[in-house]
């Protein structure tokens, strides 16, 4: 099937590099996995993707690889695929990786930035595949995002479109590690949902979430949070529903401003249970402009951990 094509997805995490032979159709046919090295410096990260990117070209039995494709967190810019002060990695303040990559390997080499390239996934292979024109929200550690018009990644002039994490819910409200207050960020992201949990069961012992740490509060995260509430937990429940309020009111000022009716949302919190989506949506349609509200729709990402390796080799497929 020569109409067939493939190309290498790799994944750059501040933990573990993933990498992967992707077919045009957004099969994974092999993937390796490698510590990233991010505290000895960008030379011992490069190295790492070299290696990656080694052991999974052993399995490419003749599949002619049209390019490399990189997720890096971090801003990029794509001249050059340069990578601008990614955090949790030593002594990186702006590498070219794109060129090391290519000059290593000879291959045409994109790198974009990992929130972007999640959206790309969902937007070639995933849940954005009958959307043109979706908002793509990360919503794990932070709040991260990407924006996809007419199918293609919108950067912007500078690369950092689509930092919707940074979208203000209270010009007097909780300070943000950017800087500014009041950025949804600051009020949904992991540590935040922690600490009010934290907070809540102080009076709210009975919850489910103290047995599923065995007792021992400084174990309060996400996923705990998330199990409670599937299994019905009101205080986890209340937690992700006021969580997901927000959200929805910061997506429905950035709705407002580029006309989108779709919104799809990964990353860890996003798999705590369907009645997040139904909040979130409740909240987006309550602040959106009238006339666009029966129109809006939330989804659930469909790639999950795969989003990485799939989305860094559409970059190049």
């Amino acid at each position: 099937m020569s109409h067939v094509r493939y190309a290498i997805g790799v994944d750059l995490g501040g933990t573990t590099i993933k990498t992967g032979i992707v077919s045009s159709a957004g099969k994974i046919f092999a993937q390796s996995k490698f510590p990233t090295l991010g505290e000895q410096g960008p030379k011992a990260v490069i190295a790492q993707i070299r290696r990656s990117i080694d052991e999974v070209l052993v399995h490419a039995k003749g599949k002619k690889i049209g390019g490399i494709g990189i997720g890096s967190p971090g801003i990029v810019d794509e001249k050059g695929g340069v990578v601008k002060d990614p955090p949790n990695f030593a002594d990186w303040h702006s590498v070219a990786l794109g060129n090391a990559v290519k000059k290593i390997f000879k291959l045409n080499t994109r790198v974009e930035n990992d929130a972007n390239v999640a959206a790309i996934a969902e937007a070639k292979f995933g849940a954005g595949k009958r959307h043109p024109n979706f908002l793509f929200v990360i919503w794990g550690t932070g709040v991260g995002g990407g924006i996809i018009l007419d199918g293609s990644i919108y950067r912007g002039p500078f690369g950092g479109a689509g930092e919707i994490g940074h979208v203000c819910v209270d010009y007097q409200g909780l300070q943000c590690n950017c800087g500014a207050r009041g950025c949804v960020e600051a009020y949904i992201g992991q540590r935040y949902l922690s600490q009010r949990t934290v907070e809540r069961l102080k009076s709210e012992p009975a919850s489910l979430i103290l047995n599923l740490v065995g007792g021992d509060v400084s174990k309060v995260e996400p996923k705990y949070i998330s199990e409670a509430a599937l299994k019905g937990d009101v205080l986890a429940r209340e937690i992700f529903t006021e969580a997901g309020t927000l959200l929805g009111v910061a997506l429905g000022s950035v709705l407002n401003t580029i006309d989108f009716r779709v919104v799809i949302i990964g990353g860890g919190i996003s798999a705590a249970g369907g009645f997040v989506f139904d909040a979130v949506k409740k909240s987006v349609q309550s602040h959106v402009m009238k006339p666009m509200r029966d129109d809006i729709t939330v989804l659930p990402a469909k790639l999950g951990n795969s989003a990485g390796i799939l989305g860094a080799a559409g970059l190049v497929l």
